[in-house]
């Protein structure tokens, strides 16, 4: 393996300088930076970073831990999360935990033992036990995609009862009384939250609620849950889905059973990914800034893990955006009763 000594000879320089070139290349004449960096192409170096690093005490990457990298939502998590880091220099690594416990687990025991500057979590185990071993690594963390105490950590979330609640109101307010709600695993929060928005809203209406629970929040259980619609009676007129890939599941299932959107079943999804819009009956959504959630969530790891000189604790903060409804055709029409 090429060292630097290695480079250093090659050029005529010292070690030194091979380090000034690579890491302060302003502090080099340009002549001399010039022979090292042929030196460099000549030889094919790269310098070593973990070694660099552990000389320096400090990461330059940060790692994020996602339920399912399968969904645009957490894609567009973790784009707004490189561009933050990005500016600060450092680099972000993404785990996708697929939704599993056990992966989780591991992860965070792979990330502890390689010693990132700091982890941005959505978590699958909402008990907190996943975390109790991590915790002693005693590197910081920051909850995305989900609202916990300060006390505990800083979170960049949503407020998900009020997403839940601007779906089932839109619904209501364009006529219909049998309203479906099509829900992903009860373990995570997010599904819990949007569910207690919908009810809050029906509860104080003459609407009726059917909830169907699913394993996953994939498309392949949207289609799933289009066939479970199908088969009630009566059929509710409209479904709210936990997720946009749940309805455009729903939506694909009712396309093919010659149900007619919005005519006979107006539906409604969350996060308003880009294939959202793009749908064959372009989808109604809630929608969430994934990418504000991102860069926000990088931006207070990033202040929890500086280089200042204060020993004092940055203090930890609680971000919750909004939720917006966006109408599309999916739900256009308004019933008469």
């Amino acid at each position: 393996m090429v060292g630097i000594k290695d480079v250093a000879r090659r050029a005529g320089v010292s070690i030194g300088t091979v380090s000034n070139v690579v890491n302060r290349p302003h502090m080099v004449s340009a002549s001399t930076r010039a022979r090292v960096l042929s030196a460099i192409q000549e030889l094919g170096y790269v310098r070593d970073e973990s070694a660099r690093q552990l000389r320096a005490g400090r990461s330059r990457i940060m790692a994020l831990l996602v339920l399912d990298l399968g969904n645009p939502f957490f894609v567009d998590i973790a784009r707004g999360a490189e561009e933050t880091a990005q500016d600060e220099g450092l680099h972000v690594i993404t785990c996708d935990s697929g939704h599993q416990a056990d992966r989780e687990v591991s992860y965070l025991s792979m990330l502890a033992e390689q010693r990132v500057r700091g982890v941005l979590l959505s978590p699958v185990d909402t008990s907190g036990a996943a975390l109790a071993t991590f915790r002693r690594s005693e590197i910081p963390y920051v909850f995305v995609d989900r609202r916990v105490p300060a006390d505990e950590a800083s979170s960049v979330s949503v407020d998900d009862v009020t997403g839940g609640a601007l779906a089932a109101r839109h619904l209501v307010e364009t006529g219909h009384t049998e309203i479906a709600f099509v829900n992903g695993p009860s373990i995570l929060a997010q599904c819990r939250d949007r569910e207690a928005g919908v009810r809050s809203v029906l509860n104080a209406c003459a609407a009726r609620l059917s909830v169907l629970e699913t394993s996953e929040l994939d498309v392949a259980s949207g289609r799933d849950a289009a066939s479970r619609l199908l088969g009630m009676s009566p059929r509710p007129t409209a479904v709210f889905c936990a997720n946009d890939l749940l309805a455009l599941g729903v939506l694909q299932g009712m396309v093919a059973a010659g149900v007619r959107v919005p005519d006979e079943l107006a539906i409604v999804g969350y996060d308003d990914i880009e294939f959202a819009g793009a749908a064959a009956v372009p989808l109604t959504s809630v929608r969430q800034p994934a990418r504000r959630l991102g860069r926000a969530a990088a931006e207070l790891l990033i202040a929890e893990t500086g280089d200042g000189d204060s020993d004092e604790p940055v203090e930890r903060q609680t971000v919750v955006f909004e939720p917006e409804l966006v109408v599309r055709a999916s739900t256009s029409l308004t019933r008469s009763g």
